[in-house]
């Protein structure tokens, strides 16, 4: 039976919460949870209930999961938990609803609820940081957002700089892991350096009591990172996700047998609670140091590549030119016409990206695709004290526009006379020393290259070292772009390392490869249809 003090608390709980099915059994009540954003930019959404006691302990709970495996039920159950809530008191509290009707405009890039949970009646302070379903049918766009999303909330003001645990959620029913499913675990595991692995632990939701033999066999099979026991097993806990479901009447259920089985199931969720705490107690939690690490060189690199494909190609039409002007001297041509490589700025194609940071001085794009809105320039990812890690000039932020528009390479028409080379290179002596200059710039425009190729195999390099899922889907994206110009440089060696990468990902990560690829193509063919349509 429910003690006197325990309906006390329970009372003035019910008291100071919004009752949403009061007939039902247990009857359902919202927390009234203050929302407490203070910077309209910041890409996360904070709920608060209680006041943060800064001598008690704060556990941080990072919860991931596919959509719809029961992340949203997991969470109230950890609340109740903390609360003290039983089943006898029929009753069953949430912090977590759809808030969109509350939130402004710019919520949209509020990919990430954070609930701050700081009920006197616990022991202990929670912090819970949920993130949206990954794999969801946005795409890839949507899965990157939530990494620089927890980038953005490791650097904020709400003393987020370590987690205790990484909750991966996954149904105990699933007979083998979706290719969606593998492909969040390799998006979520290439967000951390490797000193995580021993703090994720899985949850799994809509247990019936029995151990999931299939599913852990199919975890371990995806070779996926996580703590282990003892007996070098993962660390897992059970969890109905029925508890708050209302005993309704049921023909063919007599009323024993309904209530015996409303409480099997609120006591395999409790004890599963239970021993997840008793995880955290014993767990040391990890800086998030490393990982915003990782992040900012996955973004660099990214930004990094894109940037050197534009570069290399500008490059490569220069050297055209340079070529086109070389065959007419040796020709004795005294005026000719050569294809000048130039740049425009154009519209941003908007199913790849909605915004681009580039450089007005290099003309460059310095954060495309990846590049969302913040309200000062000096703090994207690629600014660092002030200037550009990614333009050629090395700029100030100053310099810089953020907008729907990127520059793309393009070549003109444009007529040359042998009196205007030999002002150019100051040059009386004819064509063959003209000639022997154009080749010494070729040779500098190769060089320039050979740097910029390096330059971003050595980033795949540094996150091969730090991070716990080096050869994300996110990086792989960009290696066979790289493997070509190591090759182009006579760089053999380099180039296999890349391709050992990439086979090693292609074996182990084959159906979330083949998933990613879907998705692609499904947003590619969805472009070419609304392209189609305009027409």
């Amino acid at each position: 039976m429910t003690s006197l003090c325990q309906e006390g608390k329970i009372a003035v709980i019910i008291k100071n919460s919004k009752l949403i099915e009061g007939t039902a059994n247990p009857a359902r009540y919202r927390l009234q949870a203050k929302t407490d954003n203070k910077d309209p930019s910041e890409p996360y959404w904070k709920f608060t209930f209680g006041e943060r006691n800064k001598n008690k302990p704060h556990k941080i709970i990072l919860m991931v999961g596919e959509t719809g495996t029961g992340k949203t039920t997991l969470i109230n159950t950890m609340i109740n938990y903390m609360l003290g809530v039983q089943r006898e008191d029929k009753v069953w509290f949430e912090i977590t609803d759809d808030q969109s009707d509350r939130r402004p405009v710019h919520s949209q890039t509020s990919i990430i609820t954070v609930y701050g949970f700081y009920p006197q009646e616990s022991k202990t302070d929670l912090t819970i940081i949920d993130t949206p379903g990954y794999g969801d049918t946005r795409g890839v766009d949507l899965d990157k957002q939530i990494a620089k999303s927890l980038l953005i909330l490791s650097k904020s003001e709400e003393e987020i700089h370590e987690v205790h645990t990484v909750c991966l959620v996954i149904k105990a029913s699933q007979n083998r892991l979706s290719d969606r499913l593998i492909y969040i675990f390799d998006a979520v595991q290439s967000l951390f350096g490797r000193d995580i692995a021993e703090n994720i632990v899985l949850l799994f939701t809509h247990s019936t009591g029995a151990r999931p033999k299939v599913v852990l066999e199919a975890v371990k099979e995806a070779k996926i990172k996580c703590a282990e026991n003892e007996k070098n097993q993962p660390v897992f806990f059970l969890f109905d996700n029925c508890q708050s479901e209302a005993a309704e009447e049921d023909d063919d259920e007599d009323e024993e047998d309904r209530e015996q089985r409303l409480n099997q199931s609120w006591d395999r969720s409790f004890k599963g609670m239970a021993q997840l705490f008793k995880f955290l107690d014993t767990i040391q939690p990890k800086s998030l140091r490393m990982t915003r690490d990782v992040l900012q060189k996955r973004k660099q690199l990214e930004a990094n590549i894109n940037n050197l494909q534009l570069r290399v190609h500008m490059m490569e039409l220069k050297q055209n030119e340079l070529k086109q002007t070389q065959e007419a001297l040796e020709k004795d041509k005294k005026e000719f016409e050569v294809d000048v490589p130039s740049k425009d700025w154009v519209d941003i194609d908007s199913s790849v990206a909605s915004m681009a940071l580039t450089c007005s001085v290099c003309k460059e794009n310095c954060h495309y695709p990846g590049c969302w809105w913040v309200s000062n320039l000096s703090w994207c990812s690629v600014m660092k004290s002030n200037k550009c890690t990614v333009c050629t000039g090395k700029c100030h932020y100053s310099k810089h526009v953020k907008a729907a528009k990127i520059y793309v390479p393009n070549t003109k028409k444009e007529k040359k006379t042998y009196e205007d080379l030999q002002k150019k290179y100051d040059d009386k002596t004819g064509n063959v020393s003209l000639v022997k200059k154009l080749e010494k710039e070729l040779q500098e425009l190769e060089k320039e290259k050979m740097k910029l190729v390096m330059e971003a195999f050595h980033c795949v390099e540094t996150l091969e070292k730090i991070a716990l899922n080096a050869d994300s889907l996110f990086t792989l994206r960009h290696i066979d772009f790289l493997i070509e110009k190591l090759k182009e440089i006579n760089e053999p060696e380099k180039a296999e390392t890349l391709k050992n990468i990439k086979k090693r990902a292609g074996e182990e990560k084959q159906g979330a490869v083949g998933y990613i690829t879907r998705l692609f193509r499904m947003i590619n063919t969805n472009h070419a249809l609304a392209q189609n349509l305009k027409q």
